[in-house]
């Protein structure tokens, strides 16, 4: 079973930018799709955005597209998400996990487990 350590997590004021980091181990991470969700206080854990295994195929969510990026780096087993001109409302903790596509993450909702998430608050 994939082990998933996210990291990265901070308080920014708004406007500001945060890259998250997620490191798997346990697996054989370059044929795994990758993707980040967040879970904000009282509300259900969303997709964030996912990746496909070679990096070329990415889905965003449509709150997050055009200021967040994801990436990965297979050498280092490792997946990113840069958070750029964050807002309030991107307040949550932020979570990865492995799926088979890139797309079927998107709407995936039960997973074997999580990692302990990274916590991203932006003030105002």
């Amino acid at each position: 079973q994939v082990q998933l350590v996210e990291s990265g997590g901070g308080l920014v004021q708004a406007g500001g930018s945060l890259r998250l980091s997620c490191a798997a181990s346990g697996g054989t991470f370059s044929s795994y799709a990758m993707g980040w969700f967040r879970q904000a206080p009282g509300k259900e854990r969303e997709f964030v955005a996912s990746i496909n295994w070679s990096g070329n195929i990415r889905y965003y969510a449509d709150s997050v597209k055009g200021r967040f990026t994801i990436s990965r780096d297979n050498a280092k087993n490792t997946v990113y998400l840069q958070m750029n001109s964050l807002k309030p409302e991107d307040t949550a903790v932020y979570y990865c996990n492995v799926g088979n596509t890139a797309a079927t993450l998107r709407t995936r909702s039960e997973f074997a487990s999580w990692g302990q998430g990274t916590q991203v608050t932006v003030s105002s």
